[in-house]
């Protein structure tokens, strides 16, 4: 999957060499826990065909691999029933340009294309920006209460 280049960037499924940047550009934006292991998080979604990580990266395919970093991602899942998204995040320099928003549309579609009906996600109820930047992307509260449990 990837998109057509929009401001010199696009968006494209994660590689292995890309996994070091983006586990680090979660880190840098305050996206990982430490019950969480990103790199298992990343397997797993590459290994498993209802989950995807989308990378926007500048630049068109025959650039240069440095040009071509990924300065921004989301992690999207279809549980059978409704997507998710998870892990989005742009680094601190790229953000402004839109790139959240293209990474948002890129996962909504590949969820749609997976039969999803509905996008979900959740942000933690402190993150007032993160939930306007979503608001003003049409998502607005499920009024529910997500419950949770560590199975191991």
């Amino acid at each position: 999957m990837t998109s057509e280049p929009r401001g010199g960037f696009e968006v494209d499924e994660i590689s292995d060499c890309d996994v070091e940047t983006v586990v680090s550009l979660w880190r840098s934006s305050g996206l990982v826990r430490p019950w969480n292991d990103p790199y298992q998080d990343i397997h797993n979604a590459r290994s498993t065909p209802t989950a995807t990580i989308l990378v926007v990266r500048p630049g068109a395919r025959g650039d240069t691999d440095a040009l071509r970093t990924p300065v921004g991602s989301v992690m999207a899942g279809f549980d059978g029933h409704r997507g998710w998204l998870y892990y989005l995040a742009v680094d601190e320099p790229a953000r402004g340009a839109g790139l959240g928003r293209m990474l948002v549309v890129a996962a909504e579609a590949w969820l749609a294309a997976q039969g999803a009906e509905k996008a979900q996600l959740m942000v933690r109820e402190a993150n007032a920006a993160v939930q306007g930047f979503y608001t003003a992307l049409g998502y607005s509260d499920a009024e529910c209460v997500v419950l949770g449990r560590r199975l191991a």
